[in-house]
């Protein structure tokens, strides 16, 4: 049996390096340490850029919003007509039912046998002019509700194929609410990881840009030169001045774009469609040097971002999130075109 050799213990030395060794790994900075903290301009222009990309996604949302608003209404109007038609074909089943039973008891013979069996032609004559009759009018009653029958079955089919468009911008609209809500979440985060300070610091530089640009937020009335519908929508525009931009909103509390333009000129007895690439594709286009107050301004793209001119290059819009309602310059955005309603 060999002998079982102790390890040696580690000498002071030996101890002393690694607690070294221990010492200057603790001291290595850790992931946290490594990435700074955005500055409060950092976080300014990250939290716009998110905003800004939450304005496509919330234009595209409002689109299948309007899809499924449609599609509801007529799959709506297709439950309606199904209802009807089994109706009928319920009164047609009972209206055959007793021209069956008449048919079964003048009609279980033939008619030939039945006029040897007769002891008076006229009798038979009679009875084989009736079951005639009985014949025709049941005939005609089923025709009518096999029509029937088939319409009912086509009308259902119709109705599943838009009970499963239903579904499916459901689902779309869904998706897209997500991808709107997860971007203002990021925007949210990053505000909040800001210091009391740096929010304040942060508010007084964009009311200071804000000032410089011309924004106007206050309550106002517009007295400008439109007139007619142009100046009645100005008329709700300026009513709306300092309420939030809210993502999906038509009114009455807050708006997106869209939603105040198509707000603005509803106001004015004109039915706008609900987005800013429908609007874009509704109205007459005007050249920015022939624009009038009431017309419709579109930044960006035309799917992007639109608001009315208000004259003296000035325009009112919707913002985006955090914002409310405001009098901005023009070239505040870049320019993309303009329409008439």
């Amino acid at each position: 049996m060999g002998t079982h050799r102790r390890p040696k213990p580690p000498s002071r030395a030996r101890i002393a390096t690694l607690g070294m060794a221990a010492g200057a790994v603790g001291l290595l900075p850790t992931q946290s340490q490594a990435a700074p903290k955005p500055t409060v301009d950092e976080v300014r222009k990250q939290v716009e850029r998110l905003y800004e990309e939450a304005t496509g996604p919330t234009e595209e949302y409002n689109a299948i919003r309007e899809e499924h608003k449609k599609l509801q209404r007529e799959a709506d109007s297709a439950q309606d007509r199904l209802a009807r038609k089994q109706q009928e074909i319920n009164e047609l089943r009972e209206e055959i039912g007793p021209l069956a039973a008449a048919q079964y008891r003048t009609g279980g013979i033939d008619p030939s046998v039945q006029l040897f069996l007769s002891g008076d032609p006229d009798d038979y004559l009679e009875q084989a002019e009736m079951l005639d009759r009985t014949s025709n009018r049941q005939a005609e009653a089923l025709k009518t509700m096999q029509a029937k029958q088939r319409e009912l079955t086509q009308e259902r089919m119709a109705a599943q194929k838009r009970l499963k468009a239903l579904v499916e911008t459901r689902t779309k609209a869904a998706e897209k609410k997500n991808e709107v809500q997860e971007k203002l979440t990021k925007a949210r985060k990053l505000l909040n990881s800001l210091t009391a300070a740096q929010r304040a610091r942060m508010k007084a530089d964009q009311e200071r840009d804000e000032t410089t640009a011309g924004v106007s937020d206050s309550p106002a009335t517009y007295n400008g030169p439109a007139s007619g519908r142009a100046k009645a929508a100005l008329n709700f525009a300026y009513a709306q001045l300092g309420k939030p931009y809210e993502w999906g909103s038509t009114g009455p509390n807050s708006f997106d774009c869209s939603g105040l333009t198509g707000a603005s000129w509803r106001a004015a007895g004109v039915s706008l469609p609900r987005t800013v690439k429908q609007q874009y594709d509704a109205g007459r286009k005007v050249a920015r040097s022939d624009m009038q107050p009431g017309d419709i301004i579109y930044w960006y793209n035309d799917t992007q971002h639109n608001g009315m001119y208000v004259g003296n290059g000035k325009a009112i819009h919707a913002p985006r999130t955090g914002k409310n309602v405001e009098i901005v310059p023009v070239d505040s955005m870049p320019f993309f075109a303009a329409s008439r309603p």
